[in-house]
């Protein structure tokens, strides 16, 4: 049994193969109905509870109509259907889920729920995002990157804004995936430490730079995600977005980055916020590759959870 819980606690080449079976899985079911099932049924018979305490649109679609893909079936669970923690202990619930379903899919706040729901499940667990990290979204952003412009080893990769859950997961990919990633943050709004430090053992640069037109420099990626979080006060958010107002991506920012590279954002995105709608719409964006892609990364998440 696999958990899937963080890039950076499965091994470089367990997320190889999942990339790689990413791949094989999307060039499959190229100009086939969203509906056709996969020729392959690797989750016939199975059950996938797909828990959100967050509210989501890409994560549960992704995963929901990855499952039937497959041949599965999911019960989708939201936090107040479940009270997750309030009255029943988050480690009873895991027990009790694992005698009704093959597989956990978990969206939820804090990392230690997480934890504790793979702890004491019998069944594999998947962090669909916690407050921490944010693996499946960057696993989905390495398959993009390759599928445009192959191997990202030894890339240069920009995050730019917020060192939120998302960077985190990237931060990670950058140790397992061996590209070197710069962060442009503010000071008081960079990446733990913990994550930093972990990568650079790992033998990648990794680089804080606060500057944002120096972090793209050269890069052949640039990220960036939305400045605040749907459950910020009104306080938070004008705070962060005079903090965040200079690491705006915008065709000017763009133009310091290699003429080829490519701009990704999770979503969903404020338009004229984060970054311009010239970006988003124009011909470096890859959100919409990237957007899809969490269906086909996810699925190949899943067979490796299974051992299929």
């Amino acid at each position: 049994m696999n958990h899937f819980l963080d890039i950076h606690k499965t091994d470089a080449s367990d997320l190889r193969q999942m990339i790689n079976e990413a791949k094989r899985i999307k060039t499959a079911r190229k100009g086939q109905p969203k509906g056709t099932p996969d020729a392959e049924q690797p989750l016939a018979n199975h059950m996938v509870a797909l828990i959100f305490e967050k509210p989501s649109t890409r994560t549960r679609v992704s995963f929901d109509v990855g499952v039937r893909q497959m041949g599965g079936q999911t019960m989708v669970l939201s936090g107040s259907d479940m009270q997750l923690g309030h009255g029943e202990t988050i480690a009873d619930t895991a027990r009790v889920l694992s005698r009704y379903v093959d597989m956990i899919m978990i969206r939820t706040f804090e990392e230690s729920t997480l934890l504790e729901m793979a702890e004491h499940a019998s069944v594999p667990v998947i962090n669909g995002l916690t407050n921490r990290t944010h693996p499946c979204q960057i696993m989905a952003d390495i398959l993009t990157y390759e599928e445009h412009h192959g191997s990202i080893k030894g890339k240069k990769v920009v995050w730019l804004g917020d060192g939120n859950n998302v960077v985190a997961s990237l931060i990670h990919a950058a140790g397992q995936f061996g590209f070197d990633i710069t962060i442009s943050a503010p000071e008081t709004l960079q990446p733990e430490a913990g994550f930093v430090a972990w990568a650079r053992e790992k033998g990648v640069r990794v680089n804080l730079e606060t500057n944002p037109q120096k972090a793209v420099e050269g890069a052949d990626l640039v990220v960036t995600d939305t400045w605040v979080s749907m459950h910020d006060s009104q306080t938070t958010k004008e705070r962060r977005h005079n903090q965040l107002r200079a690491y705006q991506v915008d065709d000017a920012l763009m133009a310091h980055a290699k003429s080829d590279a490519l701009f990704m954002h999770c979503l969903p995105a404020h338009r004229g916020e984060e970054v311009t709608s010239s970006v988003m719409d124009g011909p470096q964006s890859v959100i919409w590759d990237e957007a899809e892609n969490r269906l086909h990364a996810q699925k190949a998440v899943m067979r490796w959870c299974l051992g299929k």
